[in-house]
């Protein structure tokens, strides 16, 4: 029984480049008590493995987190057992937008204490008394309403490149300052409508309970999530009140909602909202870098790191301890990266 990745990252790669089928990329995710997630844990590898799906996927005693890629061929397999298993059956589906079928090279499947890392305590809150769920039509129509207020519940490099129209984008780092910065941000608007959104609408289920735990009355969120979201408006035919590209956490790093590119090279100022990692392996900042600068700076964020990768690898191994001692990703990215782009901005 294989429970476990065997290949290396460049096998796996190799082996996904080669394949002569399609891949279809969906998400999904269900609070549902599970008694032993190990044990549920392992059950799912070995009937997902055994389908040749990929996919990064979290489960806890709350329930399921999933984003997957499944072959064509073996989808009618796939929803068959997900229908066949208690916890899993007539699951809601998400389905990419904007599909190459590269959008995870492995299957990767971990017990996590949550299926989301909020930060939140849920013992003092009532995780299930969540607000008003919205169909993306009605999510749509009551953008722009008087007295309403949207705020997109993601991370600052998410909404830096697309988000609704009139949203508010807190710029936070994690969920937790997020959802309690809104709380107090807000606290003189609790008679408002809310809006919330997100992704694929995971975190807006605790958000939204916390802020009705918070004294909100008129909290609701979007169901199914920005991805829902682009599905229906296109079959409907309606202009999309989402600029730019949904973030998404997988290979592609986001897929565009309305073409419109709205961020900006963090590097150089140009139009550009294409994510990439810091090519320097011991910093792998997440930053926003157009082909021009990629070539100019060997895909790293700044000069320091484009000299580092060029040194030796026992240079590099002595260096490591000091880089991450001194900086967290965070840090570097606001005190890097951030200011360069404050100023790009300004000047634009």
């Amino acid at each position: 029984m294989q429970l476990y990745n065997k290949l290396s990252k460049e096998e796996l790669q190799k082996q996904l480049e080669e394949e002569n089928f399609r891949r279809k990329t969906i998400s999904f995710y269900r609070y549902v008590n599970i008694q032993n997630p190990q044990e549920y844990r392992d059950q799912l590898f070995e009937k997902w493995f055994s389908l040749d799906c990929k996919g990064r996927i979290y489960i806890a005693k709350e329930g399921i987190n999933a984003q997957m890629s499944i072959p064509e061929h073996n989808l009618d397999d796939f929803f068959t057992y997900l229908n066949n298993t208690k916890e899993l059956a007539d699951m809601p589906i998400k389905w990419a937008v904007e599909d190459d079928g590269k959008s995870f090279y492995k299957l990767i499947i971990k017990v996590r204490p949550k299926i989301v890392a909020d930060g939140l305590n849920d013992q003092t809150f009532d995780v299930t008394n969540v607000g008003n769920h919205l169909s993306p039509i009605e999510f749509h129509n009551q953008i722009g309403q008087e007295n309403t207020i949207v705020i997109d519940m993601r991370n600052h490099y998410e909404s830096e490149v697309g988000h609704f129209e009139t949203a508010i984008c807190p710029d936070v780092d994690t969920f937790r300052e997020e959802i309690e910065m809104v709380v107090n941000d807000f606290n003189q608007d609790k008679d408002k409508k809310f809006l919330l959104y997100c992704t694929g609408g995971v975190r807006c289920e605790k958000a939204s309970a916390y802020l009705k735990h918070h004294g909100f009355e008129d909290v609701n969120q979007l169901h199914g999530g920005i991805i829902a979201y682009a599905q229906e408006i296109k079959q409907l035919g309606i202009e999309p009140k989402f600029r730019g590209k949904n973030f998404v956490f997988d290979e592609r790093l986001g897929e565009s909602i309305n073409n419109e590119v709205i961020a900006k090279c963090h590097q150089c100022g140009k139009a550009c909202d294409t994510h990439t990692n810091c090519a320097n392996d011991d910093c792998h900042l997440l930053f926003i870098q157009c082909d021009e600068c990629s070539d100019h700076y060997q895909g790293c964020c700044t000069e320091e790191c484009t000299e580092i990768i060029t040194l030796p690898l026992e240079e590099r191994v002595q260096l490591r301890s000091k880089f991450h001692d001194k900086y967290s990703k965070s840090q570097i990215y606001r005190q890097r990266i951030r200011p360069k782009l404050k100023d790009i901005t300004r000047g634009s």
